[in-house]
């Protein structure tokens, strides 16, 4: 896609690469942005159409490599000896360093936007993780978090969700159950605007088109139940 390039980010730890993602006018005037944030595979060629697609909506999008200190710009498949490489590095990840890793990469992302712009983060599993935390502690206008594995680790934060965030669960996860999708429901619900979807056809990671789980109908309905919620949140508070 011409409108998409790879950009620094700096941090107190070093520079890491984000791919940028523009919409189809190559402008960010009057356009919202969104973070999005990768699986345990890394920014690969689906995690960048991904954002291609987020920008074809319209939005100045930016995907962080949150694998950058032990493997930057890792690209991953999703069997054998790269589903094993992908669980390592998740398991090495600092997921405090990867939180300001996303809250560094808002930063920039901010500063191509104009003045008053919103950020959301949407994220998918392991980023959906990182996009609910970014929520909680303030650092994005809104979260979409798909499949976030762990996020049940970390409900003692959904008390500070006070941002639009929406949450996308496969009924079928056998790595997010549905007693765990439970634990979520009932820890975000008394919190302003969020809402919880579960698909009952869908398992893990249920949006990508390059996985074996890819359940076209419910990413569908999930893409445009995020389009419609992010035009929604951010109206209240538009340009």
């Amino acid at each position: 896609m011409s409108n998409s390039q790879w950009i620094k980010v700096e941090t107190v730890d070093g520079t890491f690469d984000a791919y940028l993602a523009l919409p189809p006018t190559g402008k960010t005037a009057n356009a919202q942005g969104v973070v999005l944030v990768q699986e345990i595979f890394g920014v690969n060629e689906h995690i960048r159409g991904v954002a291609d697609q987020y920008a074809a909506d319209g939005y100045v999008v930016l995907a962080p490599d949150i694998f950058w200190r032990a493997a930057p710009r890792i690209e991953l498949g999703y069997a054998g000896e790269d589903l094993s490489r992908a669980m390592e590095l998740r398991k090495s990840v600092d997921v405090e360093k990867a939180v300001q890793d996303v809250g560094a990469t808002v930063k920039v992302l901010r500063s191509k936007l104009d003045t008053g712009a919103n950020v959301a983060a949407i994220g998918y599993c392991f980023g959906g993780l990182l996009s609910y935390l970014s929520a909680a502690r303030g650092q994005v206008d809104a979260a979409v978090p798909y499949y976030g594995g762990g996020i049940h680790n970390y409900l003692s934060e959904a008390a500070n969700l006070n941002v639009p965030t929406q949450f996308h669960y496969g009924a079928l996860d056998s790595h997010i159950t549905p007693d765990i999708v439970t634990q979520v429901s009932d820890a975000v619900k008394s919190r302003p605007n969020t809402e919880v979807f579960v698909y009952p056809q869908a398992d893990h990671g249920f949006n990508c088109w390059a996985r074996g789980s890819y359940h076209q109908p419910s990413a569908a309905l999930a893409h445009g139940r995020a389009l419609e919620f992010l035009a929604k949140s951010f109206s209240k508070s538009s340009l």
